[in-house]
This record gives C-alpha cells, structure tokens and sequence, in this order.
C-alpha cells in the first residue's frame, strides 16, 4: 500500500490517500496539494521512424516529469499507422521500449487517416482512441484534403462509434497561401501561410460533417477566435464538437517569432495576443474542453535552420503542468479547471475508466525551465529561461511513486 499523509486536496483540506500498490511506501506530503494525474490527449513520440527526435523511453520520462501518466500518441509515423499491421507493430515497438524504462505509462494510439486504406478503420475500432485527419499538410505524409474521401472517413467513424481528431487547416487554402510568399525568409510568414481563413473553412467543414453523419469530432490545437465563436455555436446545437488548446497558443504568440524565430514554428501556427486572450476566455468559459501539449519534437539542429527548411512542432509535454498552475497563481484559472482540462473531460470525451494516478505538486514552489535538464531527447524548450511557480514534485502511476526532485 503507498500511504500518503499530510497532502492538501484540491479544496485545501489536508488528508491521508492510500493507494494500491506492491510495496509498502510512505510519503509525509506536508505542503504538497494532490490532483488528479495528467492526462495528454495528443504526443507525437517518434516511433517508428524518428527515434533520433523522440521514442517512449525518453518520452516516458518527460511525460513522468511533467505529471502525466497517459498519453495519446499520433499516427504520422514512419511509415504512418495506416493498417492494422502497423498499429499492431507499432504498439510492439512501444510495448518493448517502455519495457526497457520500467515506466507503464499508461497509452492509446489514433490511426491515420488515409485514403488508400478506409477498409482498415473498422478492423481496428476497438483498438485506438480514434481517427486522425490531416485536413492540412503538417508533419509526415498523411493528407486528406479531398472532401468526398473525408466524408467518407467521417461516415465511416460514425458507423464505428469512433471520434474524430481534427487536424482542421484546410490544404487547398494552405497552398494559395504559400503561394504569396515563395522567397520570405522572416519566420512570421509562417502565420501568414497558414492564415486563419484555412482554419475557419476546415472547421466548418467537420461541424457540416457533424451535422450530415452524427460524427464526433475533437478538434486538435483551437488557436483563433473564429475557432472558439464555431465550436460554441456548435456546442449549443447539441452536436458532439470537443475541442483542444495548446499550452503554445496559450503562452505563445506572434511576438514570440522575434526571440525564437523557427523554434517557435508549427502547425497551426502562432497567433495574435487576441486570439490568445479569447482562448484563455474559452478555457474558463468551458468552450474549450482540453489541453493537449502537441508534443512534437525536433533536434535544434533542424529547428534553427532557415525558414523554409526547419520544420513545424515543438516539445512540451513536460511544461505544460508547470505553465497552468503558474497561470494559476496569476489568477487566470483555478485549480478546479486545470484538473478538468487535463483530466476529467478527457476521461468523459474518450470514455476512459478512472484510475489511481495522481500528482503531487508544490504550488509555491519557483523553478526556471532549463533545457539542460529536461527528460525529452530534443533537451530544449520554447519556456526555457521562464520562472514558474507551481511545480510537480511527486508523480504516481499504477500505485508506483516517482520523486521527480530526486
């Protein structure tokens, strides 16, 4: 049993939790506030194909470290998680490296969505969390920028009771936007080439699909207000529209090109400082249901190349509990809603059965991010520098407690 003394519950009450467990542990808590352990509805590990950027050992620990326990890992692999031989590889692959750590992180996989190989949906509906759709090009070759094979793909994951995770830029618009800059070398062209109006149409386009087929979508990474205006309106029509914010969008914005330049490059793109305040007004207004990292490393040796040649994502999946409850501390949300976007409405949205795990945090405690110690292979982050206030100190995973301080 791992007994848990002295720690604080979310309303401040102190308590003793006892967990199952195969050995017999005790933790004095004093100081410490426990929640609910995170839940990461959208990584990108690497595996297979890009091992050198990522795998489940290094993103194990990260996700240790940042007070996750399960994570939803995204099919745009190497080669893409198409069939269902693939899914059954690829979960081998992960079965043996998180093996080789002695972490049981707790894990789904969504399979790709791919037009040459629709018949393969069904085969795997009971071993996935979903479906991924690529409306825009972004990482890897996975792409479905023709409407009719995206509605069948819509028809075909409502038949099979299975959600959809949008990736909802639209590609044609994508490519007329690129067209306008050939030659800019100013990373803020970025968000100029994936503009806005590639958003607005894609969503669109899944709440029409909503509508004609009963298809349950999530959408990945929100990040305008035009975004939040669609999903509240859908969500008000009773329509089965979930939707996902990014700690980046959330912390991040356009000025943010000036120090990083193509650190901060990704798809979608960095916004302005208005889109993130309406965000952060979704977030608390409950439009918004969760936070996914979209944990997508490079090496920096690949993000500082010029623009045009470094490619999109960044790694977070261990700042993104540190972020919020500094958020928290500053008053913009409360510790009831970081449990809520990282835990509860994944649970509820996914269906996933509650468990145990749980992290212990320091909310007082002050710490800078520094690259030279984080778990993730790339070793760097956009909030690197920042000094955050409100930390994990312990996480627990099946019954096992993990001193992330030791």
């Amino acid at each position: 049993m791992l007994t848990i003394k002295n720690v604080k519950n979310i309303k401040g009450e102190t308590v003793t939790k006892k967990i199952l467990s195969d050995q017999d542990e005790m933790i004095d808590a004093t100081g410490l506030t426990m929640l609910p352990a995170v839940i990461d509805p959208h990584v990108h590990f690497r595996t297979p194909g890009q091992e050198d950027k990522e795998n489940w050992e290094s993103g194990a620990r990260a996700a240790i470290a940042g007070g996750v326990t399960r994570v939803f890992d995204m099919p745009n692999n190497i080669p893409a998680c198409v069939t269902e031989t693939l899914l059954q590889e690829k979960k081998t692959l992960i079965n043996k490296q998180l093996s080789n750590t002695g972490i049981p992180l707790r894990y789904g996989l969504f399979f790709g969505a791919d037009a040459g190989h629709l018949e393969e949906i069904s085969k795997v509906k009971n071993k996935i969390v979903g479906i991924k759709v690529f409306m825009g090009s972004s990482t890897g070759s996975l792409l479905i920028d023709n409407d009719e094979v995206f509605e069948k793909v819509c028809k075909i994951a409502a038949e099979n009771n299975l959600i959809v995770a949008a990736h909802a830029e639209d590609e044609h618009i994508l490519q007329e936007l690129s067209k306008q800059n050939p030659e800019s070398k100013d990373p803020k062209t970025h968000s100029k080439n994936r503009d806005r109006k590639a958003a607005i149409v894609a969503l669109e386009k899944c709440i029409a699909a909503s509508v004609r087929f009963g298809t349950k979508f999530y959408i990945l990474h929100l990040s305008i207000k035009e975004e939040v205006a669609l999903v509240r309106q859908a969500k008000r029509k009773g329509l089965p529209i979930y939707a996902e914010t990014t700690p980046h969008h959330l912390f991040l914005s356009e000025d943010d090109y000036e120090k990083w330049g193509t650190r901060v490059q990704m798809n979608p793109p960095l916004r302005t400082k208005e889109d993130q305040k309406v965000l952060w007004d979704a977030v608390n207004e409950g439009i918004i249901d969760t936070i996914g990292t979209d944990h997508a490393p490079h090496l920096l040796s690949e993000k500082d190349k010029p623009f045009g040649h470094a490619p999109s994502g960044i790694p977070g999946i261990e700042t993104s509990l540190p972020l919020l409850l500094n958020a928290r501390s500053q008053g913009k949300l409360s510790l009831e809603k970081i449990v809520e976007l990282t835990r509860i409405n994944t649970e509820s949205i996914f269906k996933i059965k509650p468990n145990d795990d749980i992290v212990l945090v320091d909310l007082n405690k002050e710490k800078i991010v520094e690259d030279n110690l984080l778990k993730t292979k790339c070793r760097w982050s956009p909030f690197s520098d920042q000094n955050l206030k409100g930390w994990p100190v312990y996480t627990v995973l099946k019954g096992k407690a993990c001193n992330l301080d030791a």
